[in-house]
């Protein structure tokens, strides 16, 4: 038998392990030059803007933060790793299996030993800088003034304190505990501590170790049980949010006794570590835990069976109280102005004479449903396109306010097609949009279409005509992911401005001449952006100069987000035109979940709608909010500006003090951009939202619910709430008409048992007024008409019903859904006029084919249970009045003349129909027509089912004709 002598392992390559280690630093490198790409590029970005020492303190926060989670977890559980194995016994006999453990464990002792406290510390670090804000405000709070009804603590304390208290004791809790584990493991490994033939044997030192650190995690325990008395009054109890009876009366003072409790078993794990008995602190932990279930839960059931199910009302009346004022203090409603109102429902002659100017600025153009014609009439090109909806505004020209919807002229580059679509296109040459469309929300041409104050390119109206108006629009919500622009004086322009022909010889070039983003005329800012946007054309292109700007971020809410990130952003951000220059309003909330006695609800539920269906918030449930930033992005350079509107706000204080010299005050407000200041939608919404059940004063309409109201469904789209609309108008009580937001309120029910009649109106008084510096003195003031139940009034449902419903409205709309066109309802807008309500809902026509083109063909208006059906709202007003309203709307003298809704001619000579209320249907010709219609429709149904296809064509032209006749027949 032969043995062989085994080979030697071949040892690694030193090449290879050279080119190993090389290849994962260079890796390495690459990495972190990625990462230092982004943050240079964050440096550049905030610099550009001046607001570096946004980017700054965040920096600073959040490592300081990490820093501290860091050692609070690591330092902590190092030391008591190596106590644990310093203070082992020397001399013990382990068993085998321990034994082999050890083993293990030994050769990667000092690995772990180190590894372990990293390992935990890492973790923590993140945990801690992620809560840097929660510091941050801690430190930076301030002081309310208003104390909480229950301990007398200002509200600041809660705002502030509270918060980062809980977080601090959250995470000494995790630590001691974590530290309690690893002695027990460690103490358990090296012998400390041995369980065998049913007795558990620790040493001296590793009871002195595990007591203590026990005795630790009670005391906090403790504090933890004294903080949480306070947490119930931002808690859910019952009915409301805050401390009810039990919870006052019951679960603080057992609250107390458990920290009481807990503190007392804390000392008798102290005296544990000295004399060496756990008997003592284990029966007494587990009599903390009996009382806990006694006096936490066995108590407050029996003091809410006993006290409160029986006696509810008169027991819980002052907590109702409570949370009553403390909803309205979180909400901004304490100082609503109610008004008993008993509805006129007769319509008469005259009566709308002293709410003339009210009906004047009756919007007529639905800013959702008119995007299409804005587009067809104004976008000249297909790379340009318009916001939708249009937003709303007003301007006061000639010395008359004027209610306007608005539009910037925006960039489509997705239009541009797949051939153009260049780098070099959509990066150089299209880079902004131009110009502000401005139209009447009142009026409207004879053919249905808006009337323009402001349009066309170049730009021509009442903006143009004014003193240095800039109408490029380099910053908006669809403007590009990024545009590189700027060039040295005398350097031929490259971007396109806007079209003045049909060949590129006519087009306008420009170049972009403000400092509107980082500069990347030197290579290596260059380099960092071809990382940053992964386009390698920014670093080799010869486009680029020395004098090149990047502009990016350009979405006005993203760029106010990332300068202001403590605020939540109004979803409609708009666009006005102050001082020249087009800016972009964005209304900032500072919102909280901590506000004593106020009842928590959803923001992004409160605030969602057709427009904005899935609205996303940073902080969803809320019980206080304020709109204490009003904030300005430069649409040509992107400029930030952001004002304290409200800066009485503690939270915005508080924020102030974090981010010095961020926000300016009012007082820096110019006349002009006060005037176009409004009332923030979200904010109307979270607090109609809250309104619905805390417009009550008293406990007891509180406790019977049988006063609860909610906004009614959008009549064309019952899935979502009717949306709140802004007009100049004059409440009940108002000495004139003021620009205002107004919603309303019908009954609250489940099921199917809904009734549909108006219970309150409310309106806010949006104009902040013309004086640089000052906020309007009725600005924010909150009208509520409370409408008395004997003289009901129809809520929009039902009116929407109505309307379907009347014979000589069905009739007429039915037709024209049957021929080549859309119909379309637009808002229904209520408003307290005439002593009572007037209804008023615009009708669109659009065609059915490709081009959409709405046009307002029809108004229709309600008054109690009169209905009118008219061409222009003048004319529908006077029908439904008895023939003279007494006021004329913004559409009067117009001759309204309906388009063609088919390739059909319209008859020659259409005979007129009467003008009665809904009257359309009694003139000879009129009947006529509509007898036309119905044999069309019959006969095109007949051909349909028997496969004539030839039939079926004339029977729709025949269809066409009618409704063409008709269309001429009701506008005369």
């Amino acid at each position: 038998m032969t043995s062989a002598t085994a080979p030697k392992p071949t040892r690694p390559s030193r090449t290879r392990r050279v080119i190993a280690i090389s290849l994962v630093v260079i890796a390495l490198l690459v990495a972190a030059f990625f990462i230092f790409a982004n943050v240079y590029a964050d440096w550049l970005w905030y610099s550009q803007l001046g607001f570096l020492n946004v980017l700054t303190t965040q920096w600073v926060w959040r490592i300081g933060m990490f820093v501290v989670g860091f050692l609070g977890m690591a330092v902590p559980t190092w030391l008591v790793i190596n106590l644990a194995y310093r203070l082992r016994p020397v001399y013990v006999r382990l068993s085998s299996q321990l034994d082999r453990y050890q083993e293990v464990v030994e050769p990667l002792r000092r690995l772990a030993m180190w590894g372990i406290p990293i390992f935990f510390g890492l973790f923590a670090g993140f945990a801690s800088s992620a809560q840097w804000q929660t510091a941050a405000l801690w430190v930076n709070g301030v002081h309310t003034a208003t104390g909480d009804p229950q301990f007398n603590l200002d509200t600041g304390f809660y705002l502030f304190a509270l918060p980062f208290y809980s977080a601090v004791l959250a995470f000494a809790s995790a630590v001691v505990l974590i530290c309690l584990l690893l002695t027990a493991a460690v103490s358990y490994l090296y012998g400390s501590v041995r369980v065998g033939q049913r007795e558990l044997r620790i040493s001296r030192p590793a009871r002195v170790q595990l007591a203590i650190i026990a005795g630790v995690y009670l005391l906090l325990q403790a504090v933890s049980l004294w903080l949480d008395r306070y947490k119930t009054l931002t808690s859910a109890d019952d009915r409301i949010t805050g401390a009810a009876y039990v919870s006052v009366n019951a679960t603080i003072p057992g609250l107390a006794i458990l920290s009481i409790v807990a503190v007392l078993v804390a000392i008798l794990f102290f005296v544990t570590a000295v004399i060496g008995r756990w008997r003592y602190p284990l029966i007494a932990t587990a009599l903390l835990i009996i009382t806990s279930l006694v006096v936490g839960v066995g108590y407050p059931w029996i003091v809410n069976l006993v006290q409160v199910r029986p006696n509810q009302l008169s027991v819980e009346s002052q907590y109702y109280q409570r949370n009553i004022d403390g909803t309205k203090a979180g909400f901004g409603l304490s100082d609503l102005q109610e008004t008993n109102f008993s509805a006129n429902t007769t319509a008469q002659q005259g009566q709308l004479r002293s709410d003339a100017e009210t009906t004047a600025q009756i919007r007529i153009m639905d800013p959702a449903i008119i995007p299409p014609t804005v587009a067809q009439l104004e976008q000249y090109r297909s790379y340009y396109q318009f916001q939708s909806p249009l937003s709303v505004d007003r301007y006061t020209i000639d010395g008359q306010t004027q209610d306007t919807l608005v539009s910037v002229r925006d960039l489509n580059l997705n239009a541009l097609g797949t051939t153009a679509s260049t780098w070099q296109n959509t990066s150089l040459i299209y880079t902004h949009g131009y110009g502000l469309v401005v139209a009447k929300g009142n009026a409207r041409t004879s053919d249905g279409n808006p009337v323009f104050l402001e349009r066309g390119i170049p730009s021509a109206g009442f903006l143009t005509s004014g003193e240095k108006y800039e109408p490029r629009v380099y910053f908006s919500a669809n403007a590009p992911t990024y545009s590189i622009v700027g060039a040295p004086a005398g350097t031929a322009p490259i971007e396109l401005d806007y079209p003045a022909g049909d060949g590129s010889s006519t087009e306008t070039k420009t170049t972009f001449d403000g400092n509107g983003g980082p500069n990347i005329g030197n290579v290596f800012n260059r380099l960092i952006y071809a990382i940053k946007f992964q386009a390698e054309q920014i670093l080799f292109s010869d486009s680029i100069n020395q004098d090149s700007q990047i502009l990016y971020d350009r979405d006005p809410a993203t760029r106010v987000q990332k300068i202001a990130p403590y605020l939540t952003l109004d979803g409609e951000p708009y666009p006005s035109v102050v001082d020249g220059r087009i800016v972009w309003i964005v209304d900032g909330y500072t919102t909280s979940d901590q506000y004593p006695y106020s009842t928590t609800t959803s923001m992004s539920q409160a605030i969602a709608d057709a427009n904005n269906p899935t609205p996303r918030v940073a902080l969803d449930n809320v019980n206080y909010i304020r709109n204490s930033v009003k904030a300005t992005v430069d649409a040509y350079d992107g400029h930030v500006t952001l004002y304290a509107w409200d800066p009485t706000d503690p939270l915005l204080q508080a924020w102030q003090n974090v981010y010095p010299s961020t926000v300016k005050p009012i007082a820096d407000m110019s006349a002009d951009l006060i005037s176009h200041v409004r009332y923030p939608t979200d904010l109307f919404k979270v607090q109609r939202t809250m309104l619905g059940v805390y417009h009550v004063n008293d406990p007891q309409s509180f406790y019977q619910r049988d006063n609860a109201w909610t906004t009614p469904a959008d009549p064309t789209d019952n899935t979502v709430l009717q949306q709140p609309y802004y007009m100049t108008m004059q409440m009940p009580g108002q000495a004139s008409p003021t620009y205002s937001m107004f919603t309303s309120f019908i009954p609250q029910s489940d099921g199917t048992n809904a009734r549909n009649v108006l219970m309150g109106y409310l309106a806010v008084d949006s104009d902040a007024g013309t004086t640089a510096g000052t906020k309007g003195a009725d600005y924010g003031k909150l009208r509520m008409l409370v409408i008395n139940a004997s003289t009901p009034v129809p809520g929009p449902g039902q009116v929407q019903n109505t309307f379907s419903a009347d014979p000589a409205v069905s009739s007429f709309i039915n037709l024209l859904k049957q021929g080549q066109s859309q119909v379309l309802n637009g808002n229904l807008l209520t408003l307290p006029v005439g002593g009572g309500l007037l209804y008023v809902q615009p009708v669109f026509v659009q065609s059915s084919g490709a081009t959409k083109l709405p046009t307002l063909q029809k108004v229709l208006v309600a008054f109690g249970s009169q209905v009118a059906f008219e061409d222009t709202l003048t004319a529908a007003l006077d029908s439904l009045f008895g023939g003279n309203s007494g006021a004329a709307a913004g559409d009067n003298g117009v001759t309204a003349s309906p388009v063609p809704t088919g390739t059909s001619t319209p008859s020659a000579t259409p005979t007129p129909s009467p003008s009665a209320s809904g009257g359309t249907g009694s003139s000879t010709a009129y009947q006529a027509a509509l007898q036309e219609a119905k044999q069309a429709m019959l006969d095109r149904q007949a051909a349909l089912q028997a496969g004539d296809w030839t039939k079926y064509g004339e029977a729709d032209a025949r269809l066409t004709q009618a409704i063409n006749t008709l269309l001429q027949l009701s506008s005369q």
